[in-house]
């Protein structure tokens, strides 16, 4: 190249893709079947050796056996403790290195590479927990603490005003550090693990654990000071830990969306933040009650006039507590899309009528959207 050339001294490589190692590679597959298995490692790799058996996924270098080896080395599995916790039982259980590698999976499937931010604050022009500052000042106004004077900088401004004069400190030259308000958001995602979540052929369940997982992680390394509480509801409603959710499976339930709803506003009242709110993934069929004497009250045929009513009064319950129920709805019939409508009335709330296509997106930006919001 000319010495003289706009490019010399520029060197240019072609870019070379990485390449995976066979371990990589299944790794990638494996990852999916284990989410889909609810952690059943056995059954996992019962499904992965029928896919190498069919598209000849390995060789005689390196097998579905060493795959498993490596997994162990890696410590991505551990034996499962016998019954008791008395030594090792028979198969290979995933460790926590493993169920925080899913939730990461899932939060770059569904929501991209989100990278982790310092603080994951949002701006509001009312009071929260604490305040950040800008870096930018404003002009000192009547009721600025006067602790919050900026005084290098009012004095700097106060000697240009008096250069052709003597020095003087006045009003107009006084700013004080401009600041914006944190807030922290609470959220409570309710998962809905009856039966119905897999009937027909669809696999519902799946997708809303992968959203559960990729929420949480997303709330976690994002927006660290906001929190996440999970719960299932079937016949009853209960908590998970975050550690659990690789496990969520569906269940001969009925759905009791009450319990599910009273659970949810029972978490967020112990919550000191002023921001809460509900997000519920479920196919919106309300079927089951648990009455005071301890039995169920269930009913599959249509929509039960009792039930819906419970529920409508729960969604009233939780708007006069300042608590919006955000209602991601992933089944198509017209009377469910219907209750959804009135229950998201009743609220003041909001609606997504969806399929499983794009749960998470949906999910994601209106949890974004939720903390950008000025509140009044």
């Amino acid at each position: 190249m000319n010495s003289n050339s706009p490019q010399s001294g520029l060197s240019f490589s072609k870019f070379i893709k990485k390449e995976l190692t066979p371990f990589e590679r299944l790794f990638e597959i494996f990852k999916e079947l284990i989410t889909h298995t609810s952690g059943d490692f056995d059954e996992a790799i019962e499904w992965l050796r029928a896919l190498d058996k069919e598209y000849q996924l390995t060789d005689e270098e390196y097998t579905i056996d060493d795959f498993i080896e490596d997994l162990k080395q890696k410590n991505y599995i551990r034996p499962k403790p016998q019954q008791g916790g008395n030594g090792q039982g028979e198969g290979y259980a995933l460790t926590p290195k493993t169920e925080k590698l899913l939730r990461e999976y899932a939060l770059k499937q569904i929501f991209g590479n989100l990278k982790k931010t310092s603080a994951g604050n949002h701006k509001t022009k009312n009071s929260g927990i604490g305040q950040e500052f800008t870096g930018e000042f404003k002009s000192y106004q009547f009721g600025d603490p006067l602790e919050k004077i900026a005084m290098t900088e009012s004095l700097k401004n106060a000697q240009i005003r008096s250069l052709d004069s003597d020095f003087t400190l006045q009003d107009q030259d006084l700013v004080v550090e401009d600041a914006f308000f944190k807030t922290q958001m609470s959220t409570v995602l309710m998962i809905d693990i009856s039966h119905s979540m897999i009937l027909y052929g669809e696999d519902r369940i799946t997708p809303a654990k992968k959203v559960a997982m990729a929420l949480a992680e997303l709330i976690t390394t994002r927006y660290p000071k906001d929190t996440l509480d999970i719960l299932v509801f079937g016949n009853d409603a209960r908590q998970i830990p975050l550690k659990d959710l690789p496990y969520l499976e569906v269940g001969p339930y009925h759905t009791n969306t009450v319990a599910g709803l009273e659970l949810a506003m029972d978490l967020l009242r112990r919550k000191k933040n002023t921001n809460k709110q509900i997000f519920m993934i479920t196919d919106g069929k309300p079927s089951c009650l648990k009455l005071p004497d301890g039995s169920y009250y269930k009913n599959s045929v249509g929509l039960d006039e009792g039930i819906v009513e419970k529920c409508y009064t729960m969604a009233r319950r939780a708007r006069k507590l300042h608590i919006p129920i955000t209602t991601f709805m992933i089944a198509q019939d017209p009377y469910l899309q219907q209750f959804i409508r009135t229950f998201t009335e009743a609220n003041q709330g909001k609606a997504f009528f969806t399929g499983l296509k794009g749960l998470g997106e949906m999910i994601f930006e209106d949890y974004e959207k939720n903390r950008k919001k000025r509140l009044e």
